[in-house]
């Protein structure tokens, strides 16, 4: 018996290789020509979702913020869920004025399963469905590992960035069938591209991705599921807002020009515009700019340079502060940040609610 098993993946590791190379090169340019075909059809008979009823946590700010208002300019109900209760009224308030007949705005923790099942009765109980749900709500811990002195300090990364979206989504799938809705995973591109003082963040989108390609497995065509992985887009993240290794959010914008340097960071409008059009499409994946997804390649097909620049460009030589890194040092001598970084994300000014903290 051993020998058999033995030969089979002889055989297969000697033949598979050559065989799926050669399918791929015949069968790629069909596979291409039909998925831009069925593009062009989605587009065509693009989802409406006027008064239809959508759920968004992390609404309070940033992308969340401003899926919020796209939905209500198409006429959405909204239910938003964030933990600063005065930033997602004011939210809520901008959604109503710009065209959602209703707003709900439900103070909640996501790392908390009661909150995330409180969050979806609140949108069954107002309005009796459930169309879209999108899992947004993240923190980002910027640090390097090895510096994590108490290693729970860093539980939030997985509980508010994948356990919050495992909890919502598991208490809406039951509603989500009955419609045939959608989930918008607001994931990121650092799923898939690894680079140093965020290996926590990385950790937590990654299994977003990972469990939501299994749950499209799973749920076939009963519930559309778009995984979004958004390369650097305005927000409070962008702006410097970090959990450091005490477990505290803070503002630390010497240190997001260090782990940013001159990457282009996308206005945080035309990333939730192309969200929303995306998702009513019901698009698989989307990338937001689209040239993030060159990095995926070179990923693919060259880890070990990508490795060996990212070591390079983000860390500096032993016993140099981080703000010594080559990544720092390219901004501050091109002077680029004014040409790469919108106005807003210039500024450290982050919401800040009475009796909340960062």
């Amino acid at each position: 018996m051993g020998l058999v098993l033995d030969l089979i993946h002889k055989i297969l590791n000697t033949y598979l290789p050559h065989m799926a190379t050669t399918a791929l090169i015949h069968f790629m340019p069909l596979y291409l020509i039909l998925k831009f075909l069925h593009f062009i059809y989605r587009s065509i008979f693009s989802e409406n979702v006027a008064g239809k009823v959508v759920v968004i946590t992390g609404a309070s700010s940033g992308i969340g913020e401003h899926l919020a208002y796209e939905y209500a300019k198409k006429g959405a109900r909204l239910v938003l869920a964030a933990r600063r209760r005065q930033s997602l009224e004011q939210v809520a308030d901008m959604a109503y004025w710009l065209g959602s007949p209703n707003v709900i705005p439900v103070h909640a923790d996501v790392s908390k399963v009661e909150d995330c099942q409180r969050l979806i009765e609140a949108a069954i109980n107002n309005f009796g469905r459930l169309d879209h749900l999108v899992t947004n709500a993240a923190v980002t811990p910027l640090y390097m590992f090895e510096d994590l002195i108490e290693v729970t300090n860093a539980a939030p990364a997985m509980d508010i960035n994948f356990w919050g979206a495992v909890y919502t989504t598991h208490f809406a799938i039951p509603h989500l069938k009955d419609n045939k809705g959608k989930i918008i995973a607001i994931t990121s591109s650092a799923g898939y591209l690894n680079a140093a003082r965020i290996s926590l963040y990385c950790a937590s989108k990654a299994a977003m991705i990972s469990f939501f390609e299994t749950l499209r497995v799973e749920l076939g065509t009963l519930i559309g599921i778009t995984i979004v992985t958004p390369g650097l887009v305005e927000s409070e993240m962008t702006k410097g807002k970090f959990l450091t290794t005490e477990g505290n959010l803070e503002v630390d914008q010497v240190m997001r020009d260090v782990e940013m340097s001159v990457t282009p960071i996308l206005p945080v409008e035309k990333c939730a515009r192309s969200i929303v059009q995306s998702a009513c499409r019901g698009d698989n994946y989307l990338t937001e700019p689209l040239w993030f997804k060159t990095l995926f390649y070179y990923r693919i097909f060259f880890p070990e340079l990508v490795e060996w620049f990212q070591r390079w460009f983000l860390i500096p030589g032993p016993g140099k502060p981080p703000a010594e890194a080559p990544s720092k040092v390219i901004l501050d001598v091109t002077g680029l940040q004014e040409y790469v970084y919108p106005a807003p994300v210039l500024s450290p000014h982050i919401k800040v609610d009475r009796g909340y903290s960062l």
